[in-house]
């Protein structure tokens, strides 16, 4: 990294540090808190073993620290002060402890070293104090809120729009991830297993299966239609119709989201990869400020079941596929969701009041139902899928005459497409980061 890039690091982060301090002491004052402690949290011990599950520190903690493997750490967040890290590093031989912090983040927030897990008793500066995390038994004192809902609404809000520091990880996030799907890619068309692929992703990210913000669903022929297929299978199968992989990557802990869909094969299938990859791209650029993201997500779905009435698979048009629910067995997810920490970003289904946000009827998987505000940061995802339980459900009701069912047998096999990536939210032109990150290879 150069000397520039590491300036403008630091930049960024200061900056974002007196956002979240802006944004915290409105929170508290709204909630009527006078502090707030936030617990990383702790390692999760096996049942009846005693080994460590993955440890995945409390996305409040992150918002304020990269620091993506720390528990037992507290953050101690007061009204015009200088915010407090409770710095858990233990003297050990068993296991390797944290690192010393490093000066571009520490120089915001006031150090304290502790070698023992530390009760929430000792911290506590006065009354009015709220808790965020999975306390338990590490709050121990009496006159405390523990994860108030008021409070929560108002850091959820805050967090939907990012910063530029959060951006430039999610960017980056974005980097990593898009050059591991080419190296999957490679991998599909070399013959390798779903496990294999899987391996090859990995690798190419720099990233274990455990630091990857979700489960990846890496998913040939048939699999793609289970909409988050978790299985990995070592064998390759003898005919390799078609490819879907739904992976990511982090960056200082935030999420790249990205899904791509392939096949070797020419005719209808093929046709409907590449018209997908087209409406994704106008419903990505359609994703502006002052958009309601409920009608998006329908106009989605007006434009997949032209699509598909187009490509013969549907014989009525988009209007009549929409308005009798038969384009939800061919997309019965959601259009996409905010981004950033958590794969599915907080704040999604309430308004500015903390008030929940309904779905639009008949689409109860939709997870944003906001009017999009510049500097949100979410995904645009549509996708096609041919899925027997819901199909066989079509086949059996008084719609079953709209579809071509041999045209839909003769696509089974391939299981479904979608096509996903990761969009900036502005007034007229949205950044696809996504996009970005794949040109830049």
């Amino acid at each position: 990294m150069t000397t520039n890039m590491i300036t403008n690091s630091q930049v960024l982060f200061a900056a974002h540090i007196a956002t979240r301090q802006q944004q915290l002491e409105q929170a508290l004052e709204l909630s009527h808190y006078d502090e707030l402690l936030i617990w990383s949290g702790a390692e999760i011990t096996a049942f009846l073993d005693d080994y460590h599950y993955p440890f995945k520190p409390n996305p409040h903690f992150m918002a304020w620290l990269p620091l993506t493997h720390h528990a037992e750490c507290w953050l101690q967040l007061r009204r015009g002060k200088k915010p407090v890290l409770y710095y858990y590093q233990p003297t050990d031989y068993w296991y390797a402890p944290p690192t010393d912090p490093e000066s571009w983040w520490a120089d915001h927030f006031e150090i304290k070293s502790i070698s023992q897990p530390l009760p929430a008793r000792q911290i506590v500066s006065g009354s009015h104090t709220a808790m965020i995390g999975e306390i338990e038994d590490r709050g121990g004192v009496g006159d405390v809120s523990y994860n108030p809902q008021s409070l929560l609404n108002q850091l959820h809000l805050g967090r939907t729009l990012k910063t530029d520091w959060e951006v430039a990880c999610i960017a980056a996030a974005n980097r990593l991830a898009a050059h591991a799907h080419n190296v999957a890619r490679d991998a599909f068309f070399a013959g390798e297993s779903e496990f294999e692929i899987d391996m090859s992703y990995c690798r190419a990210a720099g990233l274990q299966e455990h630091e990857m913000p979700y489960g990846s669903i890496v998913a040939l022929n048939e699999h793609a239609a289970t909409l988050h297929y978790q299985g990995k299978d070592r064998s390759s199968p003898q005919q390799r119709h078609a490819f879907l992989i739904d992976a990511g990557a982090t960056y200082h802990g935030y999420a790249a989201d990205i899904t791509r869909t392939y096949t070797q094969e020419s005719g209808v299938f093929s046709d409907l990869l590449s018209g997908m990859d087209e409406l994704e791209l106008r419903l990505a650029g359609a994703a502006v400020t002052g958009v309601d993201y409920r009608e998006l997500h329908v106009q989605a779905h007006h434009q997949i079941a032209d699509l598909l009435h187009q490509l013969g698979v549907l014989k009525v048009d988009a209007e009549t596929a929409v308005a009798k629910g038969i384009s939800s067995t061919f997309l019965p997810h959601g259009l996409g969701h905010y981004l950033g920490l958590q794969t599915h970003d907080v704040a999604g289904l309430i308004d500015n009041q903390g008030e929940d946000l309904p779905r639009p009827e008949g689409h109860p998987f939709l997870r944003l139902t906001r009017v999009l505000e510049t500097g949100n940061v979410l995904t645009i995802e549509p996708g096609v899928y041919f899925i027997d339980s819901l199909l066989a459900k079509l086949k059996a009701s008084e719609n079953t005459g709209a579809v071509n069912w041999d045209l839909v047998d003769q696509l089974r096999p391939y299981g479904g497409i979608r096509v996903e990536d990761n969009i900036v939210v502005a007034e007229q032109d949205s950044r696809n980061l996504t996009r970005e990150a794949f040109a830049e290879l």
